[in-house]
């Protein structure tokens, strides 16, 4: 089984900086920043390298299901890294695996885990996976690749 507290299950990596609103009165990040940081990671990839048009789109992601475990806390100023791999995916939704390392450390602060389901814009009714994007998600499989290849290719 995958240990997805460990840098080396994930294909892709997006660095991510604190900002100081992002500390809560506690001195640290607030948890629901992170699913934010998650958000970020996903739709970026979705964006930029599966063509996926939020804003006028015939069709777009909806998060239908989310949870994070967090084992250390970060705070700002630090520069993160948003891990991400895909963990199933399916005719009309996708299981993310996400993390959050400090930067260059091999354990995870944070894991995540949240579902996409693709939907009609207009309709929100299910749809399959365009197939841009399925290639794109393919290739973050958490078994598709070997570990020393992690970046997306262009």
């Amino acid at each position: 089984m995958t240990d997805f507290r460990q840098r080396d299950s994930y294909r892709h990596f997006n660095t991510i900086t604190t900002r100081w609103h992002d500390n809560d009165i506690y001195g640290h990040v607030n948890n629901v920043v992170y699913y934010g940081f998650f958000d970020s990671a996903v739709n970026r990839v979705l964006v930029e390298h599966g063509g996926l048009d939020i804003h006028n789109g015939p069709i777009i992601g909806l998060v239908v299901s989310s949870s994070c475990d967090y084992h250390a806390s970060v705070a700002f100023p630090e520069c993160i890294e948003v891990a991400l791999a895909v963990s199933k995916l399916g005719n009309s939704s996708v299981h993310y695996q996400l993390a959050v390392f400090r930067e260059g450390q091999p354990l995870a602060c944070a894991v995540g885990r949240f579902v996409h389901v693709f939907v009609k814009r207009r309709e929100q009714r299910p749809v399959p996976i365009p197939e841009r994007l399925r290639r794109v998600l393919s290739e973050l499989m958490c078994d598709c690749l070997p570990s020393s290849n992690k970046e997306l290719e262009s």
